[in-house]
């Protein structure tokens, strides 16, 4: 017999809490189980006044809502709220009542600009350090990378600007040579709308687009996330790697062992401060430019010890300048007049030959010897380094919209970025923990003792240490 559903029946109560009627293995429900947000309200409260004022959202209310977005790849306060009208699940993790009105989508956007973007670094912080309670962080092997985040621009608000800095900024030409003269002032592209975007690209094949870059360091043993920061899209990101490995060690506690990165990291700079730091570099160096018409620096033998350089002919070359990546050396006119290899090392417009050494270089070499010497585990650790950071941008962008940026602004986007990167730490610490749950009613089941979803699952991440106890 055939079924009738009567749809305009309207219920007046509801037989149970909210909490029932959101599944069980919702990705909230779990993450609800290891998000501790007690500590906001003391960290926030000197953003608000406590004597006169309407009140204001809650802020763990607030974060849960955000949060709560990006678990669902919305990144609009808009749309967020007008899923929350009608999500369960959102509407009972932010802890509203079926009845209770929900906040205007502008008070989120008050709370990002009052707050700043230090205290939500703080919330993706404090997610790295509960993942280093829970035993998914040991710093072995960090994986760093960058990837671009599209600014949230038309290319109708594109203008061109000429820098007011071009000539002091380029003094030394583009060879970074005493001498060479400033350049010409150029024009570069930028955005009307969003100043802070600058014009980059990936890819060479690829034209230029107003991106911001997100520098992240993802930790080996389980793919935690444990540092994320966003530039401007023309910062280096090689430039960034000691500092990066500084926030890593000062947030987890804990000192990196070892560290792989793209050629885009292989700078003479960072291999001699890896190796300062007593740490074991997996970062392929760059192929060395072979030229034709001119002798290659790979030629010349570097003698740190006298400070000097020799050509392939055994000449000197002495230090004769100070330039931004380091120092340079020039060899005699004498020697270069009679030389049999003048043809090759030097064009006929120039006297004389002269090397840039850059710092680091000794470090540097050592690297290139040592990458031809690279085992089966040193190489499978740097193929586990693309596709676990690799993947974990690529995560971020499908399933969490990272790909273009929601609101204009660096700092819009440091928030944004660091929501993300919050978001996927929670996820991997809720499975974490679900698998605990898992093996430990199997463990208890064979005792004929069963420990309820409520002894496995702690409300608080304080307690932890006992859920790990658990399942030991």
């Amino acid at each position: 017999m055939i079924g009738r559903q009567d749809r305009w029946q309207e219920d007046l109560f509801v037989a149970g809490p909210l909490r029932d009627l959101v599944p069980d293995d919702h990705i909230l429900k779990r993450v609800h189980k290891v998000l501790d947000l007690s500590w906001l309200r003391e960290e926030v409260r000197d953003s608000y006044c406590e004597e006169n004022g309407r009140p204001s959202i809650d802020p763990e209310s607030a974060v849960r809502l955000m949060l709560a977005g990006f678990f669902e790849g919305i990144v609009h306060d808009r749309k967020l709220m007008r899923q929350a009208r009608v999500n369960l699940a959102i509407r009972w993790f932010a802890g509203y009542r079926l009845d209770e009105k929900l906040p205007d989508h502008s008070s989120l956007t008050r709370i990002r600009q009052r707050w700043g973007p230090r205290r939500f670094r703080k919330i993706f912080q404090k997610t790295v350090q509960v993942c280093a309670l829970a035993g998914l962080v040991d710093l072995g092997t960090v994986h760093v990378d960058a990837t671009l985040i599209r600014a949230d621009v038309s290319w109708e608000s594109l203008a061109a600007h000429h820098a007011e800095t071009v000539l002091t900024e380029n003094v030394e030409g583009p060879d970074d040579s005493p001498g060479s003269g400033p350049k010409p002032p150029k024009a570069r592209k930028i955005s009307r709308t969003d100043p802070d975007a600058t014009m980059t690209t990936n890819r060479k094949d690829q034209r230029l687009e107003p991106s911001y870059k997100q520098h992240t360091a993802v930790d080996d043993a389980s793919g935690v996330i444990v540092d994320v920061e966003v530039t401007t899209g023309e910062a280096s990101e090689g430039k960034q790697l000691q500092e990066q490995l500084a926030r890593v060690e000062e947030t987890t506690g804990k000192r990196v062992e070892t560290v792989t990165a793209d050629a885009s990291y292989a700078h003479a700079a960072n291999y001699a401060a890896l190796e300062a730091r007593k740490t074991t570099a997996v970062i392929p160096p760059q192929k060395v430019p072979r030229r034709k018409t001119r002798m290659p620096l790979s030629r010349f033998k570097y003698d740190r010890r006298h400070d000097l350089v020799r050509c392939p002919a055994g000449k000197r070359l002495q230090r004769s300048s100070r330039g931004k990546k380091g120092g340079w050396y020039r060899a005699r006119v004498k020697d270069c007049r009679g030389c049999r290899l003048r043809e090759r090392c030097l064009s006929p417009a120039v006297q004389v030959r002269q090397v840039l050494i850059v710092d680091g270089y000794p470090a540097l070499l050592r690297a290139r010897r040592k990458r031809l010497r690279w085992d089966d585990e040193t190489y499978g650790m740097y193929v586990r380094h693309r596709w676990r950071v690799e993947g974990v941008h690529g995560v971020a962008k499908t399933q969490h919209g990272l790909r273009r940026a929601a609101r204009r602004g660096l700092w819009n986007v440091r928030i944004q970025s660091y929501l993300t990167a919050a978001v996927m730490n929670l996820k991997r610490l809720a499975a974490l923990f679900c698998a605990l749950w898992v093996r430990s009613r199997r463990r208890r089941r064979r005792t004929g003792n069963v420990l309820t979803h409520q002894d496995i699952f702690p409300s608080r991440l304080i307690d932890m240490p006992t859920l790990l106890r658990h399942a030991a």
